[in-house]
């Protein structure tokens, strides 16, 4: 029972860590992060070989997973650092989109209650062919909400996390009895069936 509740529970987790992957992966699409979109996809591959193993009682999928969810923790915590800019880090450069482009997060423009306007150059008082954007308005800064974005990823990382390693303890013990049981059982077949024959002599 505990281990069909803690599969059960592991499964559940894994499910939403896609859902929230998918969407996460989509702005950052949309935003052109290129880190943060390669980041994303190897998670989406991990976690659906970790919700094979689960499903299809495969510990050592389950073991993948479970690494990489510590490695995912620290890719989030990066993130959450970069965007409050602690250590020296700043949400200005260029670091998530590997310096081949000036594009930032979609939620700069797009954050709720952001008014987006685009002014021409000339407002600047510059003869080139970039645009200007002007943003107000924003309720929450997107500096924010990519740090709840990754602070959401790491909440789950760590359920999952915790989850995963109560499976494969669960699954090793029974691997572990199921084995000692079987040796039991075959060593009593073996006595049964072996007939002693008196020796005669010659």
């Amino acid at each position: 029972m505990g281990c069909c509740t803690g599969r059960c529970s592991l499964i559940c987790l894994c499910a939403l860590q896609l859902l929230s992957a998918l969407e996460r992966q989509i702005f950052d699409f949309l935003g052109f992060q290129w880190a943060p979109i390669l980041g994303n996809f190897l998670h989406i591959i991990v976690v659906i070989l970790g919700l094979f193993g689960t499903i299809q009682y495969r510990p050592r999928y389950i073991m993948v997973y479970t690494v990489w969810t510590a490695l995912w923790v620290t890719w989030n915590a990066f993130i959450i650092c970069f965007y409050l800019e602690v250590g020296g880090l700043s949400k200005d450069t260029d670091l998530m989109t590997f310096n081949i482009s000036v594009h930032r997060s979609w939620w700069r423009e797009h954050g709720p209650g952001c008014v987006r306007r685009v002014l021409p150059p000339s407002a600047h008082g510059m003869m080139d062919d970039y645009t200007y954007v002007s943003v107000t308005g924003c309720i929450i800064d997107f500096q924010y909400l990519e740090v709840i974005h990754s602070a959401i990823q790491i909440l789950l990382s760590l359920v999952g996390f915790v989850y995963a390693c109560y499976v494969i303890s669960i699954s090793m013990e029974e691997e572990d009895t199921f084995d000692f049981i079987g040796g039991l059982d075959t060593h009593s077949y073996y006595q049964d069936h072996v007939e002693l024959k008196p020796v005669k002599p010659e």
